[in-house]
């Protein structure tokens, strides 16, 4: 959903785009519906030791769905906090849920959302700037399990936006009792323009988080054991570097519980990536395996300096530059450890679509080989002629694997629905 930037509107051009290695067997699917009636859900999780399942809706609400249905009610609505959305497309708003580890005894749990730039704050800022993106905690009411407390709020990050696209704020908790956020390179296209370095890009830039993964405490303080502490020239949050807009990221439940991250990008290729401790990714120095210069996006010089930085494990032809393409933004999602064992361990995930103006939603299979590399191939979908738009993916306790969709480009209505992703008869 990130990924679709404001290239489309200004370049008539898209986000991403990887060139696709050799696949294994055909995977068959069933997208079996889950619930309807959302409103652009751009995530779903699971506490641990809770049945329930919490949808993020874009337009600023988290429901609640248990055994099975989806509740009328939302559990928290911060739309009256959000800045007001575009209604036909837009990449800001309510962009993630994560949960406290103890959230079934404490209530502690974690928004990641868009709202106004302080207008006390910068005078620039505020003439051109965007938004502000924050990560704050919340905590269920006292006296009712189905509500949050509206009238408690703790900012742990704010980040002011230059533009209203590549947001990443995926956000979790990982293995390691840490806070994780995917922080995008600031919008527009190419990481250039206003609130960018203009030199080398935000994602090259270890003064800024735009373009970064950070980690933090659940209080929001650095940790002490982040890759790079105690450096003078890189900012202490940072953990990985390079990132154009993780849009959407995951811990792998079972295996080393590794973290998996699809990034969108420009015009030619998408990417998934491990993210690893200090590793950098590239951008915008490349896109994907292939060097990319700014200033021509569709034209990858033949060699460039790439030294120290991490290839991603997948990548594919993005179909705003390329016509042996895949899709327009990639959609990351999850390593299956579910009931199925032919798929244990293969990771799935998808492309919003393959066309703008249409819904043409895909589904990938990612297998990793023995010797460490991996392969894809887009999943058939036998219970359907077209997928909708794919915005998100989900996990449940059991590993089961889900794809949020909408029928919208933007965050309109309430007529979206969630698929549990399930293998063909």
């Amino acid at each position: 959903m990130q990924g679709r930037t404001l290239a489309l509107f200004l370049l008539g051009s898209t986000a991403l785009a990887v060139a696709a290695l050799p696949a294994s067997a055909e995977v068959r699917v069933t997208l079996e519906p889950f619930v309807s009636g959302v409103n652009s859900p751009l995530a779903m999780k699971q506490p641990a030791g809770d049945d329930r399942l919490f949808v993020v809706e874009q337009d600023g609400r988290v429901r609640i769905i248990e055994d099975g249905q989806l509740l009328p009610e939302p559990f928290i609505d911060v739309r009256g906090r959000m800045v007001d959305l575009m209604s036909d497309f837009d990449e800001r708003g309510l962009l993630d849920i994560a949960f406290h580890p103890d959230f079934a005894d404490n209530g502690i749990f974690y928004l990641a959302y868009s709202r106004p730039l302080d207008p006390q704050g910068d005078l620039g800022k505020q003439l051109w700037w965007s938004h502000t993106n924050v990560v704050s905690e919340f905590r269920v009411d006292a006296d009712d399990p189905y509500r949050a407390d509206l009238n408690y709020e703790r900012v742990l990050s704010s980040i002011d936006w230059p533009q209203f696209n590549h947001n990443g704020h995926w956000i979790d908790v990982g293995p390691d009792g840490m806070l994780y956020i995917s922080v995008g390179d600031g919008g527009y296209a190419n990481d250039w323009g206003i609130g960018h370095n203009v030199m080398i890009g935000n994602g090259q830039d270890m003064t800024t988080v735009l373009g970064k993964m950070i980690r933090l405490d659940l209080d929001g303080n650095v940790p002490d054991d982040n890759p790079f502490g105690g450096r003078f020239d890189v900012l202490p949050e940072i953990y990985a570097s390079g990132l154009r807009n993780a849009w959407r990221c995951s811990f792998d439940m079972g295996g080393n519980h590794r973290l998996f991250c699809a990034d969108v990008g420009q015009n030619s290729f998408e990417e998934v990536n491990i993210i690893e401790a200090g590793a950098n990714y590239g951008w915008r120095v490349m896109e994907g395996n292939h060097c990319f210069d700014y200033t021509a996006p569709n034209d990858h010089p033949d060699t460039c300096d790439t030294t120290g930085l991490t290839m991603p494990i997948l990548e594919y032809e993005n179909c705003s530059a390329r016509t042996d393409c895949l899709g327009i933004s990639v959609t990351g999602g999850f390593v299956y450890r579910g009931e199925h064992e032919a798929w244990d361990g293969k990771y799935i995930f998808g492309d919003w679509s393959k066309s703008f103006a249409t819904m043409d939603g895909q589904l990938f299979i990612g297998t990793e080989h023995e010797d460490g590399t991996w392969s894809m191939e887009v999943a058939t979908v036998t219970n359907m002629d077209t997928i909708p738009y794919v915005l998100a993916f989900a996990q449940d306790a059991q590993g089961e694997v889900y794809a949020l969709t909408s029928v919208t480009t933007g965050p309109t209505g309430r007529m979206d629905t969630i698929y549990k992703i399930v293998p063909a008869e």
